[in-house]
């Protein structure tokens, strides 16, 4: 029961994110700040989390697992940042919602995790809820002009954070989620700052309000680095592909924070819709409360 909590607790703070990060982006540019949230996540792995545990020297049979985590992890920001600018918040959802789709495959193609009946079944009906609650937003779902080119992205990016959810969890049987953190936070944010340095220098750092800069902490701090070191934990005790599927949790409370804050609509197909995500989620559930995964180390 703790571990379905904690990543109810991942879907929930990925959840409010949306809402936060639309009032930062009033005021900066996408890339630098996807760059900016990084250096903030990457701040309190370093300064703190790496303080949390004791810093095992890294395996040289666990450096591929690390480089492709933090390769997928930055990939994902990348893509996702370009991604969403040419398409349309329906088309994003759709895409981001096949995620559970991509770990379960990538999990059974690199032999790492079998797929299940009940994960099968979780994820059809998970992804079912997110086609109703798209509906009842009134998002428009195109694949015209640009829009295939950022459909293609969003799929990349879902992948990249496939590959980044699979290959984090075998390293959890030997580091801990703490340093597995700031290993992919340093890697990944070392790796955006190059690519979106030009974009941060042309903005004007001191022209931008403190609700801007709460939002790239808040967005830094809990959605990025908090929420993903719990993920990371949460796949290691609940499996990759059942993890997954509180991916597609995190659109009910974005509803719901966008409902409560922003003004925004909220009806009875998103209500079903909902419902329909935790039925799959509590389909799934059963299988992992039947089966035992290598949960690596208990301790975060």
């Amino acid at each position: 029961m703790q571990v379905h909590l904690v990543l109810a607790l991942v879907a929930l703070l990925w959840g409010l994110n949306p809402p936060v990060m639309k009032i930062g982006l009033l005021h900066i540019p996408p890339m630098p700040y996807n760059a900016v949230r990084l250096f903030a996540a990457l701040a309190v792995a370093w300064l703190i989390l790496r303080r949390l545990c004791i810093w095992i020297p890294l395996r040289q049979e666990d450096k591929k697992s690390v480089l492709i985590s933090s390769l997928g992890f930055f990939f994902f920001q990348l893509f996702f940042t370009f991604g969403l600018q040419l398409t349309t918040a329906g088309n994003s959802s759709l895409i981001l919602g096949c995620l559970p789709v991509s770990v379960a495959l990538i999990s059974h193609f690199h032999r790492l995790e079998a797929i299940n009946p009940d994960i099968i079944k979780g994820i059809v009906i998970s992804l079912f809820g997110v086609v109703l609650m798209v509906a009842g937003t009134g998002k428009e779902v195109s694949l015209s002009g640009n829009h295939i080119q950022g459909a293609l992205l969003l799929l990349a990016a879902q992948m990249c954070y496939g590959y980044y959810t699979v290959f984090s969890r075998p390293l959890s049987a030997t580091y801990s989620v703490y340093q597995i953190t700031t290993y992919i936070l340093l890697i990944s944010s070392g790796l955006f700052a190059l690519v979106s340095l030009p974009s941060m220098l042309a903005v004007d750092w001191q022209a931008v309000p403190w609700p801007g800069w709460a939002s790239l902490l808040y967005s830094g701090i809990f959605p990025l680095c908090l929420a993903n070191c719990l993920w990371i934990w949460g796949t290691a005790k609940a499996g990759s592909a059942t993890a997954s599927l509180y991916n597609n949790v995190a659109p009910v409370f974005a509803v719901g924070a966008g409902y409560l804050f922003l003004g925004e609509t909220f009806g009875w197909l998103q209500f079903f819709g909902a419902m329909i995500i935790l039925t799959g989620l509590y389909v799934a559930k059963r299988q992992s409360a039947r089966s035992t995964p290598a949960s690596g180390t208990d301790s975060a």
